[in-house]
């Protein structure tokens, strides 16, 4: 029982003894007590006023005395300030904690038996390697299905491949045209950065026919496109020259005149034609298709090994894209859908505050929605999970937000449970990443200059004497990955965030490395000397201020795991666990561990150290971050 529900136990019990009244842990709040006041916890008394028809004064002094004689091994002290009970916790209280815990690896954790939650997270493109924003997404949902499952939750990591569409057609066609029967074999590049450089190289090409297409378009020559678009041309043409548009306006309509260029370029048409021949199974389409997913598969996986990354299932869009139009002709037989003219099939969402939203194109073929909704039934039927986390960035909270609602609307089973963990982008000091450009910072890349960043500033620091080869390798291994790791979690993940490693690995900075540096200085010390005895804290004795501050902070690490959990925000661990080690190196260098006042201060002070260094561990484990025994 955590410290919090022990007084609120205890409060409850006191009151019903001194009123005979039943009275709920709900009916009141405790709060930890403000710094300017003395006590440790705050019991907010103005709830409770009313029914038991009690002055603050009164109903503080009341019930401060019966927790005190009711609860002694509990409480110690209290006081009264115009309704608010401030509580002070004993030190044999303290100490009790510290004596039953430091032993236990697994401190803070719910060993199980909770309901089974599913997390989907990186869902690549098979058309280019991952990259910085991806590693936020894989960072994020690995970390949050760590702190779910030491929640007592059964865990399932699965991964969505958009391994099929358009921008693969690309990729592929971009081969064809430029690769001369490349592979990662004759080139030496891996794979997925391989095909992600054909990617670029369609881009640069397609570029280069839409130019001159979107400048005839802007004269109002419509002559090369054809459908819907010439009429749509003209009008955004005749718009954009109505000199009526401020800047973002005018940028707007230009896009969108450039977007119907590039569609109507010839190697779009090739693409399309491509994409075409995929789904009518050609096989001369298919084997180049399997071929050059193949090589991205094999770069993925060694990414996802290099940053420690897996997954319990991986649904491929190949094989999912055609699931969810049942659900429509479903919907359409409820009336929750409907058909227009042209044979589409929509819904209108207009009530729930957004738009009508496409299900069915009018030629019968699914888009990402329809498809969306089949794959969740899927993962439900496999898992049944009471709760399916999707880790996307915010980009997309516009269609988990419908997805959610359709399927409610639909009735599906596993609608409640759908939950979009929403973060926001990762941006560079130099602005925005466009994959199509080659502007984008290949994961690979970044893991490896963050592992040189950590090399370099082990050699300024000059501690390296006493280590292998192979020890400095692993030692600059975990700490590049783990400067790059907290740097991407440490912020919450709701919030955009700018990206500088230099300012990721920083022994006296909010890092990842000044963590592990206090970890590795408490491992020094308990290569030396281990508590040897359990330790219980005479009556006369009182624990220090850093002592006491220190246990304090190591017996709230069970609430900290479950409010991470709660709020599916690794950010929360983070920042307890640099603040346990900021409070220990504060306490280290105040008060000498091995030649401590007493030998009985000196066995609290390495239990103190060792069940520090656990919920180090395993604060930091639950970010995926490693701590080395030695720095």
């Amino acid at each position: 029982m955590s410290v919090f529900a022990a007084i609120q136990s205890a409060v409850v019990k006191s009151l019903e003894d001194l009123y005979q009244v039943k009275i709920s842990s709900s009916d009141f709040q405790i709060n930890q007590t403000k710094p300017e006041f003395e006590g440790d916890y705050t019991v907010v008394l103005f709830s409770l006023l009313k029914a038991l028809r009690k002055s603050p004064d009164a109903l503080g002094k009341e019930l401060g005395d019966h927790l005190i004689k009711s609860h002694s091994t509990l409480f110690s002290s209290y006081n009264v300030i115009k309704g608010f009970l401030n509580l002070s916790i004993s030190d044999q209280y303290w100490s009790g904690i510290l004596n039953a815990n430091y032993k236990n690896e697994d401190y803070g954790k719910i060993a199980g038996g909770k309901g089974c939650i599913m997390v989907e997270y990186s869902s690549p493109n098979t058309n280019k390697p991952l990259h910085l924003g991806h590693l936020r997404n894989n960072f994020l949902g690995w970390s949050i299905a760590e702190i779910l499952k030491a929640n007592g939750y059964e865990i399932v990591k699965t991964c969505i491949v958009n391994d099929r569409g358009v921008h693969i057609c690309k990729s592929m066609l971009a081969w064809q045209k430029f690769g001369n029967g490349s592979t990662p074999e004759s080139t030496g590049i891996k794979g997925d950065h391989l095909v992600g450089d054909f990617y670029v190289m369609f881009e640069t090409e397609l570029r280069k026919q839409a130019e001159p297409l979107y400048q005839k378009l802007l004269k109002g020559d419509i002559s090369e496109i054809s459908g819907d678009d010439k009429v749509k041309s003209t009008l955004l043409v005749s718009k954009l020259n109505s000199g009526e548009l401020n800047s973002e306006k005018k940028a707007e309509l230009e896009s969108e005149i450039r977007e119907i260029a590039r569609y109507h370029t010839p190697i779009m048409q090739e693409v399309r034609e491509m994409l075409l021949k995929w789904e009518q199974h050609d096989p001369a389409t298919i084997e180049l298709w399997k071929k050059m997913n193949g090589w991205v598969y094999e770069g993925f996986d060694a990414t996802y090994k290099r940053i420690g990354v897996e997954f319990d299932k991986t649904y491929y869009e190949s094989n999912t894209y055609l699931l969810g139009k049942k659900y429509v002709e479903e919907g359409l037989g409820k009336g929750i859908f409907f058909k227009k003219s042209d044979g589409s099939v929509w819904i209108d969402l207009t009530a729930d505050g957004l738009d009508e939203k496409l299900l069915l194109r009018k030629d019968g073929t699914s888009v990402y929605i329809t498809q969306d909704l089949g794959l969740a039934k899927l993962k439900y039927d496999d898992y049944h999970p009471e709760q399916s986390i999707y880790v996307i960035g915010d980009e997309q909270n516009y269609h988990m937000r419908v997805l959610k609602l359709i399927a409610e609307k639909l009735g599906l089973p596993h609608a409640d449970g759908i939950y979009h963990l929403s973060y926001g982008m990762v941006e560079l000091p130099s602005g925005k990443m466009k994959s199509r450009e080659g502007t984008s910072v290949d994961a690979d890349d970044l893991v490896e200059e963050m592992i040189l960043e950590a090399k370099n500033k082990t050699a300024e620091q000059g501690k390296i004497e006493g280590f292998t080869k192979d020890e400095l390798q692993n030692l600059y291994d975990v700490i590049g990955l783990g400067g790059l790791k907290f740097f991407l979690l440490k912020v919450d993940p709701r919030k955009k965030m700018v990206f500088n490693p230099a300012e990721s690995i920083d022994l006296h900075g909010f890092t990842a490395t000044f963590i592990q540096y206090a970890y590795a200085r408490i491992k020094s010390i308990l290569r030396k000397e281990t508590p040897s005895n359990d330790f219980k804290l005479d009556a006369e004795e009182t624990l220090l201020p850093l002592e006491k501050e220190l246990i304090i902070l190591l017996e709230q690490y069970g609430s900290i795991i479950e409010q991470a959990g709660k709020d599916h925000d690794p950010s929360v661990i983070a920042n307890y666990v640099f603040h346990l080690a900021q409070t220990f190196n504060s306490f280290y260098s105040k008060h000498s561990v091995s030649q401590a006042e007493t030998h009985h201060k000196k066995e609290l002070r390495l239990m103190i150290c060792q069940l520090t260094s656990s919920v180090i561990k395993s604060s930091m484990a639950l970010l995926g971050i490693k701590v080395p025994d030695r720095m």
